[in-house]
Parts: structure tokens; sequence; C-alpha cells
């Protein structure tokens, strides 16, 4: 299983992306940027996340959990609005669940949340990211957003992917930007 044998030199290049040493590298690395995709295999989730929490043990981090945030924006307008809404605008999902206008949508629910993490002083940890296909949210949506970028400690995207030839593969086939990001594979 690639879990046992992976899991402990990429926590511990976590660890060392993280440090107060190494920030500057960081955003030079990232072209500016202030984010750190940690990638794995989609299938092997539980385990990252489960050893991800177990390393919290200094509770610096703070989970994000997108999957309910996702179910939580749904609730907000209720499930007839949401399939509504979500049917008139298939071919563009960003207009649901990454607007411009002042209601609040997932984006919105997703930056309050890595607000409240900082507000903690913990660095924010956003899991269950697969719940983003189909919304029209990218990775590089939320690494390009003001409040990520000037984030005290950097954001952390746990990511089922897999790099192929120096491209990054959201769930192991979508293409996806690394752009203002250190990638941790």
């Amino acid at each position: 299983m690639a879990f046992l044998e992976d899991h402990k030199a990429k926590f511990d290049n976590l660890r060392t992306s993280l440090s107060l040493q190494r920030r500057d590298e960081l955003k030079r690395k990232a072209n500016g940027g202030n984010s750190i995709i940690f990638t794995y295999p989609p299938e092997e989730e539980k385990l990252y996340i489960s050893k991800f929490e177990e390393i919290n043990d200094k509770d610096e981090f703070y989970f994000i959990n997108i999957a309910q945030l996702l179910v939580d924006f749904i609730d907000m307008d209720g499930w007839a609005d949401f399939k509504y809404y979500y049917n008139s605008f298939k071919n563009t999902p960003h207009i649901v669940f990454n607007s411009d206008d002042e209601s609040t949508d997932l984006m919105d629910l997703i930056l309050n949340e890595i607000s409240k993490a900082e507000s903690l002083n913990k660095i924010p940890v956003l899991l269950r990211t697969g719940a983003l296909y189909g919304t029209g949210i990218e990775n590089v949506n939320i690494m390009e957003n003001k409040i990520v970028m000037n984030l005290k400690q950097p954001l952390v995207i746990l990511y089922p992917s897999k790099l192929v030839n120096d491209s990054l593969l959201f769930l192991n086939f979508k293409p996806a930007s690394k752009y203002r990001c250190t990638v941790i594979d």
C-alpha cells in the first residue's frame, strides 16, 4: 500500500514547508502564493485525513471540510431551490458556487472558514476537496484569493490527485493548476 511507504516522507516535507524559516522560500517557489497542495491517491483519502488528524496533537491545524460546506450551502436555500439553480446554470456552475454577487455561495463559505482559521492563529487545511468537482471552483481560485495570499500561515490543501509528467491531475484525471502553490507529492 503506497500510504504506508509514502506518508512519512510527505508529512516530513509538509512540516519543513510550514516551518517559519521556510516561509519566504515557500512564497518564492509558489510564485508569490501562500498555499501548499498535499497530494495523495484519491482512494487513500481516509488514510491521509486520519494521519493529518493524528499529527494535529499541538492543535495547530484548522480543518475545513469542503464536502460539509457544500451540504451547508445547499441547505441554505433548500434542495428544491438548489436543484433549480443548479439545473439552470449547469453549463456555468461558477455562477451558482462562485459568483461575484452579494449572496453567499460556496466560495464565500470556504473563504469565511479560512478567515476563521486565521483569526484563531491556526493553519487552515482544506479537506474533502473532491467535492469541488463540478462546482466551477478550481484550486487556483482559492489560492489566488486575497485572503489566502495574505494569510500569516500558508493554506494547506489536501488534494486527491497525482502528478504525471509534471502535470497535476485532480482526482487523477482533471488537469489542475499548481501555479500559486508548493506541491508535496
